[in-house]
């Protein structure tokens, strides 16, 4: 993918908003603006993240490509309305961290959620015949509950990723595994609290976040511009209205049905009130 750019930009710092869910979709943008940012050898990067997290191996794919990226550009997160669980890992892959007072963030912790439809199934006489290769293949089958040891492999996985998340964390923000557990266990908190915590650096707006940048990669703030870097639409999207007719709040619930079916039965780095 071929960005628009010009020579100049490279006094520039570039930006790089994520909105919504952490998904497929979001992961394949921002590697590929990323990858744009270090071509482009911008001396800077403002990550404006308002997200409440999504999928943990694209938000662990997002993480590891920031982290590269540091070496070659200084990379300042500013946390928006909300940043949460999968908002604040890839938050961890940025040098430093602005939210405001008022920010939702947090949240640090996995959740898997199936559906069992067992009861409704029996109600109105349907039954599935599962031929499978071993005990485990059907685990979080819709049409029967957990077994106990299911429960128990389900739960050691669970486990797992909680504590990549916990270290993660632990390491970016130069905290100790048993301090970050004192807090990363599902709860959200404001951004006046993570600034005491110690999972940001400073309170302040994205203009702040913006300014800070400017003066890590030895620009003027007060001369020095973004240039953010979106995702391009589509020839389709830009001929057919699509979901530009309905109102942002219908247009959301579909995002989030999308999101709940494509990823039942997964770990989620994700807060949802």
């Amino acid at each position: 993918m071929v960005w628009p750019f010009k020579p100049r930009f490279r006094k520039q710092i570039a930006r790089i908003e994520v909105t919504g869910v952490i998904a497929g979709a979001t992961r394949k943008h921002l590697l590929e603006a990323l990858k744009t940012v270090e071509e482009r050898k911008f001396p800077a990067l403002l990550l404006r993240i308002d997200s409440p997290g999504g999928t943990v191996g694209d938000s662990q794919e997002i993480y590891s490509a920031l982290k590269r990226l540091r070496d070659k550009v200084k990379i300042v997160a500013s946390f928006g309305n909300i940043s949460a669980s999968g908002g604040v890992y890839i938050g961890m892959g940025a040098e430093h961290i602005v939210a405001n007072p008022g920010t939702i963030t947090g949240s640090i912790g996995v959740i898997l959620r199936g559906n069992n439809l067992e009861r409704l199934l029996d109600k109105i006489g349907v039954s599935f015949k599962v031929i499978k290769s071993g005990p485990y293949k059907d685990i979080l089958a819709f049409d029967r509950d957990l077994t106990q040891p299911e429960q128990t492999i389900l739960q050691e996985l669970i486990d797992t990723s909680y504590q990549q998340f916990v270290q993660t964390v632990a390491e970016a923000r130069n905290l100790t595994v048993d301090t970050v557990k004192s807090f990363a266990d599902g709860r959200i908190f404001t951004g006046q609290q993570a600034l005491e915590l110690g999972i940001v650096d400073r309170l302040g707006s994205e203009e702040d976040a913006r300014r800070w940048a400017a003066e890590l990669a030895g620009l003027d703030p007060d001369k020095t511009q973004c240039y953010t870097l979106e995702e391009p639409k589509s020839l389709l999207s830009r001929i057919l209205p699509g979901r530009s007719q309905v109102s942002p709040a219908f247009a959301a619930g579909l995002d989030w049905v999308e999101f709940e079916l494509s990823t039942s039965g997964l770990p989620l780095w994700l807060y949802r009130p």
